[in-house]
């Protein structure tokens, strides 16, 4: 059985009402922030997940233990879910961010990683995710990196193609892990 996966965006942080790319900076909710993680848990408890991963950094933490904390689903992190290390430019303007992006689908940012690296990360994980909740339902609380590589590996989409694009918040994304997925391009 494939694995159903919903993907979340952490909530709002003080960093995102700033204009500020946090990349591996931990962040913390803003106010709003905090009330949208409540609203996450409301609309997404009772949907029969089996566990919520989320990355390890705190935004994503606090938008993870907010909305399920307290609900019987394990929760648990996972430093493969980490939005893209911007290196020397972490906290830099999401301005900036958003002019630079496509040049470091390959190249790391200075003293960081590449969108390509955020990929393999996120390819590893579901790998193991296949194996370890095969025919479950679980929740990704992540960042914008992580689902342009969920678009990427499992829909195909081109990186170019997805870190251009405006981000366009919703309440969640579903994907389906295949059956016997062990990466792009490899089934069992």
């Amino acid at each position: 059985m494939a694995v159903e996966i919903v993907y979340e965006t952490h909530s709002i942080s003080d960093h995102n009402e700033s204009g500020i790319a946090s990349g591996w900076l931990p962040g913390e909710l803003s106010e709003r922030g905090r009330a949208l993680a409540a609203e996450l848990g409301e609309r997404r408890r009772h949907d029969g997940l089996a566990a919520v991963f989320s990355s390890d950094l705190r935004r994503a933490v606090q938008t993870a233990e907010i909305a399920f904390g307290g609900s019987g689903i394990p929760l648990l992190r996972d430093r493969r879910l980490r939005e893209c290390h911007y290196g020397e430019l972490d906290g830099m303007p999401v301005s900036l961010l958003e002019k630079r992006r496509g040049r470091h689908i390959g190249e790391p940012w200075p003293g960081g990683q590449s969108y390509q690296d955020v990929v393999n990360q996120t390819s590893d994980f579901l790998t193991e995710l296949a194996v370890t909740w095969d025919g479950g339902k679980v929740l990704l609380i992540a960042h914008s990196a992580n689902r342009w590589a969920l678009q990427h590996l499992l829909h195909g989409v081109p990186l170019g193609d997805l870190v251009d694009a405006p981000f366009d918040w919703r309440p969640g994304w579903t994907y389906h892990l295949p059956d016997g997925w062990t990466g792009p391009g490899r089934q069992a």
